[in-house]
């Protein structure tokens, strides 16, 4: 299931291709569903008309990660892949699974929400510039903007609201800019990301040529088991399951800072989630498979079609 209306749009259909061509290679009867109508109805509409077992889960957006999409699915029921409904809505809320990882006592960067309309500027006044300013609930890297000084917030928050109401302006930690992949609760091993120029934004992400990748990166065999650990004490804290990736700063080459829980990691062909399982000795088809399989053991009302 892929598509959607959010502006990851595109990016969502590339990972669904990629993951059908995958499925259909390793001999799934695979249909496309092409979500473009982010409705309960049309979402019934789309599992029932095509008979559908498994739906897996290449939506990415507000719907596709929000838990919208997967409140409605454990309605119809169906059984599907990636995190439940509850998972979903907390990751996709910075704000929300900020809290939950320094619960769990993981390191997160200073910051503070900004609501449209608010004022900001004593809000953020006790933070240390320079500052990443992103959208609370957004995914892609879209709308973020890193900020030298305070003169630059305003057109960087107004930046960010357009795509939400609340905005988090966060202290830039300084870095080796890391991701871990976590399937089945295993941690991969970790990645390094190195844009050759700014920072890893949307472009960055999905364009060729643009960004290095280390895999796995260049760690101290410890420090990477730990920086492992605090991810999966990160995926765990918000109760995912099956799949998600965990985006992590390095700072001073000891101190891992938890940025946030990715529940539906790109899956095209430059993607992290396949880079790293590639590292680990999975392959693409092998990894979807083995994530249909994860959805099919999962329990479900005796209304769904059985795997």
């Amino acid at each position: 299931m892929m598509g959607g209306c959010s502006s990851e749009r595109e990016i969502s259909l590339k990972s669904g291709r990629a993951v059908v061509g995958a499925l259909q290679e390793g001999r799934f009867d695979v249909v496309a569903l092409d979500v473009q109508s982010e409705t309960q109805e049309d979402v019934l509409r789309l599992v029932r008309e095509n008979m559908v077992d498994v739906v897996f889960v290449a939506m990415h957006g507000g719907f596709g990660e929000d838990g919208r999409l997967q409140e409605i699915l454990e309605k119809i029921p169906v059984r599907y892949t990636g995190p439940g409904a509850q998972a979903s809505r907390m990751a996709m809320d910075k704000t929300v699974s900020r809290r939950r990882f320094a619960q769990a006592g993981l390191h997160v960067p200073r910051s503070v929400v900004v609501r449209k309309g608010r004022r900001y500027l004593l809000m953020a006044g006790w933070l240390r510039k320079p500052f990443v300013v992103k959208p609370s609930a957004q995914g892609s890297s879209i709308g973020i903007s890193f900020v030298a000084g305070r003169k630059g917030l305003p057109d960087a928050i107004a930046e960010a609201h357009r795509y939400g109401e609340d905005v988090l302006v966060e202290e830039f930690i300084r870095g080796r800019e890391l991701t871990v992949a976590i399937v089945n609760d295993r941690p991969l091993p970790v990645v390094e990301i190195r844009p050759k120029k700014g920072f890893f934004d949307f472009e960055a992400k999905y364009h060729k040529g643009l960004t290095d990748y280390i895999v796995p990166a260049q760690l101290d065999r410890r420090l990477a088991a730990r920086i492992q650990a605090d991810a999966l004490k990160a995926y765990r804290a918000l109760g995912c399951r099956h799949l998600s990736r965990v985006d992590v700063i390095l700072k001073d080459e000891k101190t891992p800072y938890i940025l946030e829980v990715n529940t539906i990691p790109g899956m095209t062909e430059t993607s992290l989630l396949p880079k790293a399982a590639a590292a680990a000795g999975m392959n693409f088809v092998q990894l979807c498979r083995s994530l249909v399989e994860m959805a099919c053991a999962q329990a479900v009302e005796p209304a769904t079609a059985s795997c």
